[in-house]
C-alpha cells in the first residue's frame, strides 16, 4: 500500500469541515481519524447527555465526510476496546495507513495538548499541532494584547475585539455611543412575556443507537440522559440559533440574569453547546444577531449583551486559559479545603435555589451563567469549597464544559481563586440577591429574610462569615468598599451570632 501523506486527527469538539487541519485536505492522499475512546469519556465522569451529544456529532460529523467522499477511520466506544486512548487509536492507524505525518488541531485542554507533545516519539512520526483558527482572537493575538498590562481586564479585551471585528461599530464608534449595555440586563422575570419553547431535535436513528450506547456503556455517570434533543448536525444547530434569534433574542437581554423555578432557559439561546464543538462559527453567529438588530427586530442591550458573550467573555477566557496554563489550575487564593458537598451529584437540598439549579443540570447538562455564577458557585465560593474538586464538578456536569472555558470561569470568575486576574471582585452574595433575581425562594425550607436563625438562609451567615474570614485580603479591594463598610455596621452580637451559625452550617454541609 502506498504510504498516506498525512493522518489526520479530528476531535469530539473540532466538528467542523473548514478547521485548520482539513484545510488542504485531498481524500486521494490523506486519511481522517476519529476516535471514542475509555480515556477522553472518563478522566472526569461526564454527563450521560455530553457524552451522547458529542457521540453522535461525531458520528454525524463522519457521515458527512464519508457522504463527500472523504475516508475517515472511525473508532466506536466499547468498555472491552484494547484501544483506551486517542494514542491507542492513533498507534493502529499508523499501522494500517502508514503516514508521512500527522495533524491534529490544537484541543481546548492542556492534559491532551502536553499529552500530544509527546506523540511524535511515541508514534515515530511527525506529529504538527495546528492553531485552532475558529476563534477570532489567536493564542498568540491575545498574548501581545495582555503583554505590559498591570490588569487584563474583559472589558478593554472586548473593545479591542469589537473594533476588530467590526461588529456593533459605526466609523470605528461603539452604536449607541457606549460599549457595554450590562446595566439595562438585569431585569427579574414576573412570568411576563411568555417564554417561547426551546428549540429541540427529534433523535434520528445515529443518536438512537448513541442513546443506547450511553445507557449500556455509562449508567454510573451523573445525568439524566432522556429526553434527548441537543441539536446533533450544523444544520440543526443553525436551526436553533434561528429559532432563539426570532423567538427570545428580543427578551434576553432583560431576562439573561433571572431565574424561573418553572423555566430552567428562559430566554437564553443554549448555544454555547453548538459553539464549543464546532456545529456553529462564532463570528457568523454574532453577525446573524446583529443582523436582527439592524432590521429592527431586537433591542440593543439584547444584541450587545449577546455578542458580548461571545467575542468577549468566551475569547477572553480562552486567552487567559493558554496564557496562564498549567499553573493556573491549581491557583487557591483563600487557601480553600472543604470538599464538594454530595448534593452537588444528588440535588437533594432543602435549599430551593440549589435545588432548581442542580436539577436543571441533572436534567438537561446545563444552567445559565448567573444559576452557575450567582446560585451553585456563590455557594462552592461561600463554603469554602477546594477549587479543584468544584471545577472538577462544572467540567463533568455541564454539556458545553470543556477545560479551557470551564476553567477560567470557575476558578477565576466563580471562586476568585486566582486573586483577582480575571475578577475585579469576589462574586459572593447573600440569600438577598437570588431572592431579588429569581422565584426560588418562595416555598423554601429557609428563611431568606434572616441572617443567623435556626431556620436562616444558609447563604446569609456563609456571606457574612465570607467577608469576615477574608477581611484582611478583601479590605484592599476598592469594589468590596461598601459591602465591608455594611460589616463593619454589625454589633458583636450579631458578628459573634453569624459565626455561630457559619460554623454549623459548616459542620452540616452534606445535610442543608
Amino acid at each position: 500500500m502506498a504510504k498516506t501523506r498525512s493522518l489526520i486527527l479530528i476531535l469530539g469538539d473540532q466538528l467542523n469541515p473548514s478547521i485548520s487541519s482539513l484545510m488542504n485536505f485531498d481524500p486521494q492522499l490523506d486519511q481522517i481519524v476519529m476516535a471514542e475512546v475509555w480515556e477522553e469519556t472518563h478522566y472526569v465522569l461526564h454527563h450521560q447527555k455530553k457524552i451522547a451529544l458529542i457521540f453522535s456529532a461525531m458520528r454525524h460529523f463522519a457521515q458527512q465526510l464519508k457522504k463527500q467522499k472523504w475516508p475517515v477511520h472511525y473508532h466506536q466506544y466499547h468498555p472491552d476496546s484494547p484501544y483506551h486512548s486517542l494514542l491507542d487509536v492513533l498507534k493502529d492507524a499508523v499501522n494500517q495507513y502508514s503516514p508521512q505525518q500527522l495533524l491534529v488541531t490544537q484541543c481546548g485542554e492542556w492534559r491532551l495538548h502536553h499529552v500530544m507533545q509527546t506523540w511524535s516519539k511515541s508514534l515515530a512520526v511527525p506529529v504538527h499541532i495546528l492553531e485552532d483558527d475558529r476563534f477570532v482572537c489567536s493564542i498568540t493575538e491575545f498574548k501581545k494584547w495582555a503583554a505590559g498590562r498591570k490588569q487584563l481586564r474583559m472589558e478593554y479585551f472586548y473593545r479591542y475585539i469589537r473594533q476588530k471585528t467590526g461588529l456593533l461599530m459605526e466609523n470605528n464608534n461603539p452604536i449607541g455611543e457606549q460599549w457595554n449595555f450590562d446595566k439595562k440586563n438585569r431585569k427579574s422575570y414576573r412570568n411576563d412575556p411568555p417564554v417561547p419553547p426551546t428549540y429541540q431535535c427529534k433523535p434520528d436513528k445515529i443518536t438512537q443507537n448513541v442513546l443506547n450506547d450511553v445507557t449500556h456503556y455509562f449508567p454510573n455517570h451523573f445525568g439524566q440522559l432522556k429526553p434527548f434533543w441537543f441539536a446533533v448536525t450544523a444544520e440543526q444547530a443553525t436551526a436553533a440559533l434561528t429559532h432563539f434569534i426570532e423567538h427570545k433574542l428580543a427578551y434576553f437581554g432583560d431576562f439573561q440574569d433571572a431565574m424561573s423555578h418553572q423555566h430552567d432557559f428562559l430566554f437564553h439561546s443554549i448555544i454555547s453547546i453548538y459553539l464549543n464543538i464546532g456545529l456553529l462559527d462564532p463570528i457568523t453567529t454574532c453577525k446573524m444577531v446583529e443582523q436582527a438588530y439592524r432590521q429592527g427586530k431586537a433591542p440593543l442591550n439584547a444584541v450587545e449583551g449577546f455578542i458580548r458573550q461571545i467575542i468577549g467573555w468566551r475569547e477572553y477566557v480562552r486567552g487567559i486559559y493558554w496564557l496562564k496554563m498549567p499553573a493556573y489550575a491549581k491557583e487557591n487564593a483563600f487557601n480553600n479545603k472543604r470538599c464538594l458537598p454530595s448534593f452537588y451529584w444528588t440535588t437533594q437540598t432543602k435549599m430551593q435555589c440549589m435545588h432548581q439549579c442542580l436539577k436543571s443540570t441533572y436534567e438537561h447538562a446545563y444552567a445559565h451563567h448567573i444559576q452557575r455564577l450567582m446560585v451553585t458557585g456563590n455557594f462552592a465560593l461561600l463554603a469554602g469549597i477546594t477549587p479543584s474538586e468544584i471545577c472538577e464538578w462544572y467540567l463533568a456536569v455541564y454539556a458545553d464544559a470543556f477545560e479551557w472555558v470551564e476553567l477560567p470561569n470557575t476558578l477565576g470568575m466563580v471562586m476568585h481563586a486566582d486573586d483577582g486576574l480575571l475578577g475585579s471582585k469576589p462574586y459572593a452574595a447573600s440569600g438577598k440577591y437570588i431572592d431579588r433575581m429569581s422565584d426560588y425562594c418562595k416555598g423554601c425550607h429557609y428563611n431568606v429574610k434572616t441572617q443567623y436563625e435556626t431556620d436562616s438562609c444558609p447563604f446569609n451567615a456563609l456571606y457574612w462569615f465570607f467577608l469576615i474570614t477574608h477581611y484582611d485580603k478583601l479590605q484592599h479591594n476598592p469594589r468590596m468598599k461598601l459591602v465591608l463598610n455594611a460589616l463593619h455596621r454589625k454589633s458583636d452580637a450579631e458578628i459573634t451570632a453569624i459565626k455561630q451559625r457559619a460554623h454549623y452550617l459548616i459542620k452540616q454541609l452534606d445535610n442543608l
